[in-house]
């Protein structure tokens, strides 16, 4: 495993261009996410954070420990410093004081999250980045970190298409009351079964997703329904991007949150699926029958979960970023998965990670990307059943 030589040109002389229509095509132009000021979550409805082992049992909040808050942004800024060397622009969020209290005329909640997962916000669709709605109001106002940038996109980019989702209301009836008292009592089969037909915290009464459950292979975009992502919110999207074949994804993960760690696209014809997490039969059936080879990435062999506050699994994993075709950056102690993909021809590019676990995903969740070279392609010519 090895880092690539640098790239002598610099990212920054060159126009501004948002261009991105799949995870794999060489990457050009990216967001990178902060760690500042990122919080241990208040209690709300949609989610809940309960570490009393680390200092924040249920129902307590606050910021998370400046040391984790300093190492996790070293790990950041250095990747962010790789990328560059790579000849890769690099734009960053701005933080706001996450720990302030937030409203809308219609609920109030005690404190924000943070800007380090960006991929949960912006999706970059050829010229069109969208904001996601998000379903935690503890994210509603996450989006105005990243203004600043999508702001510089527009006026620069002429081609630029800038799209927000309508803003959710968030009020009680977007959630299923009590769903977590029930839930987290009901046994794996249990929780399996409600996945399967889609009971879980979310309700229809309003579009709800996150842009981290949407997988983009071209032409066809892959929507997870999970417990950020609703079947309204899926709908939405359908209609949104009129141009594309959007399908709803299930998973048989009892706690699916994030499309990114579970089925992920390598390059053309090649998809990592997480091992412990089997797709839809009939979803596996599509890929097969377009002769794209799916391979079950092994256990992780190195990434327990990091010691403290951390709501990430170990399939954090295979949450890995594409620099091209045949170039993966991949968390630096991942060394068996990291052999397995070698095995496929990728150059290896290991990075220090695991600090940044806690604060909200890996290398793909901490990135957005804004250019990729290549265009618009069909991946998927022969259609099968639903999909």
């Amino acid at each position: 495993m090895t880092e690539l030589g640098a790239q002598t040109t610099d990212p920054n002389t060159r126009p501004l261009r948002v261009n991105a229509w799949n995870g794999w095509d060489p990457l050009r132009h990216v967001i990178v996410g902060r760690a500042d000021g990122t919080m241990v979550q208040a209690p709300e409805l949609a989610v809940r954070r309960d570490y009393p082992d680390d200092g924040f049992p249920l129902g307590t909040y606050g910021p998370m420990p400046e040391d984790m808050t300093a190492a996790a942004n070293e790990e950041l800024d250095n990747f962010a410093a790789l990328l560059r060397r790579r000849g890769i622009r690099v734009d960053r969020p701005t933080p706001i004081d996450f720990g302030a209290p937030v409203a809308t005329p219609e609920w109030t909640q005690p404190s924000m999250f943070g800007c380090m997962p960006p991929r949960d916000l912006l999706l970059t669709v050829g010229n069109e980045v969208l904001e996601a709605t998000m379903s935690y109001r503890s994210r509603w106002f996450e989006y105005l970190c990243y203004r600043p940038v999508l702001q510089r996109l527009f006026d620069e980019d002429k081609r630029m298409r800038w799209e927000a989702a309508p803003k959710p209301r968030l009020t009680d009836a977007s959630y299923h009351a009590g769903f977590w008292d029930t839930f987290n009592t009901q046994t794996t089969e249990e929780q399996l079964a409600r996945v399967r037909d889609y009971d879980l915290v979310l309700t229809e009464a309003e579009p709800l997703f996150d842009a981290a459950d949407v997988a983009r292979f071209g032409k066809d975009l892959f929507v997870q329904l999970s417990f950020v992502t609703n079947r309204s919110g899926y709908d939405w999207l359908k209609r949104h991007f009129p141009d594309h074949r959007v399908h709803a994804v299930t998973s048989t993960n009892t706690h699916p949150l994030h499309i990114d760690s579970t089925w992920v696209p390598l390059r053309p014809g090649l998809v990592l699926h997480c091992g412990e997490r089997l797709a839809d039969p009939e979803l596996m059936e599509f890929f097969k029958l377009n002769d794209w080879e799916i391979v079950e990435a092994v256990q992780p062999a190195s990434w327990d979960h990091p010691p403290k506050l951390s709501f990430c699994s170990p399939w954090l994993a295979a949450n890995m970023l594409n620099l091209d075709h045949n170039t993966l950056c991949i968390e630096e102690n991942e060394v068996r998965l990291a052999d397995q993909l070698a095995q496929y021809g990728f150059e290896i590019v290991p990075v220090p990670f695991r600090a940044v676990g806690p604060f909200g995903g890996g290398l793909h969740c901490s990135t957005v990307d804004i250019e990729r070279e290549g265009g618009l392609e069909d991946y998927f010519p022969r259609r099968y059943g639903r999909y």
